[in-house]
């Protein structure tokens, strides 16, 4: 008798150790499938999808300081082109110099009543010049915000007699804001002036 209530506590304890055992390696495997999933999850987070001339393309998404050098350079360098690439014509000088001050604060747009008030743009169109803009060098700060920069360019103002190129230099400051459709980068210039504008050279068309 003793000899049975013996093998009955032995199987009774042989269960219970394959029954703590098989919790364990379910608990386990829980664990790791939680973990891959969430891990899955998260990489399908970062994926997104863009449509580009028609075809799909996948992307990836990251954190905004990993790439904050790279689209604050671009939205200054996008600010620049849009404020300073004109052609002899109204409405292109408009839609141009609008996209400009959404990147920009107060100071853009006085810069731009200045130069109206000046006659600028009306002696674009007039002398049917086109002007083209080439970004040289981007100084940033990125150190305090908001961020300082400096830009280099060098612009180029083009009649059918000559080519004139200037140096232009601008400075002001970065702030962060919400991105948006018309600031896909979410920065906002302050402060924005330019330095210096002076002739280098004035090279002239031959005449047929």
């Amino acid at each position: 008798m003793f000899e049975k209530i013996q093998n009955i506590e032995a199987a009774y304890k042989e269960v219970r150790r394959i029954a703590i055992i098989a919790i364990c390696s379910c608990t386990l495997m829980g664990i790791v499938a939680h973990g891959y999933h969430y891990a899955k999850i998260k990489r399908m987070q970062n994926q997104i999808y863009v449509l580009a001339d028609g075809k799909v393309m996948q992307a990836y998404t990251s954190s905004r300081s990993a790439h904050i050098a790279v689209e604050a350079e671009d939205h200054i360098r996008n600010f620049h082109q849009y404020f300073f690439r004109l052609d002899p014509d109204g409405k292109q000088i408009k839609n141009g110099v609008g996209k400009a001050l959404y990147l920009a604060d107060y100071s853009a747009k006085k810069t731009f009543d200045d130069l109206s008030k000046q006659g600028y743009y009306t002696k674009i169109i007039s002398s049917n010049t086109s002007q083209r803009i080439t970004i040289d060098n981007i100084q940033l700060n990125l150190n305090q915000h908001p961020y300082s920069f400096r830009c280099y360019a060098t612009q180029e103002s083009i009649t059918s007699g000559s080519i004139v190129t200037r140096n232009l230099i601008t400075e002001g400051q970065l702030r962060t804001v919400s991105r948006s459709k018309q600031n896909l980068h979410g920065f906002l210039i302050e402060n924005w002036k330019v330095i210096a504008y002076k002739d280098l050279k004035t090279q002239y068309h031959k005449q047929p």
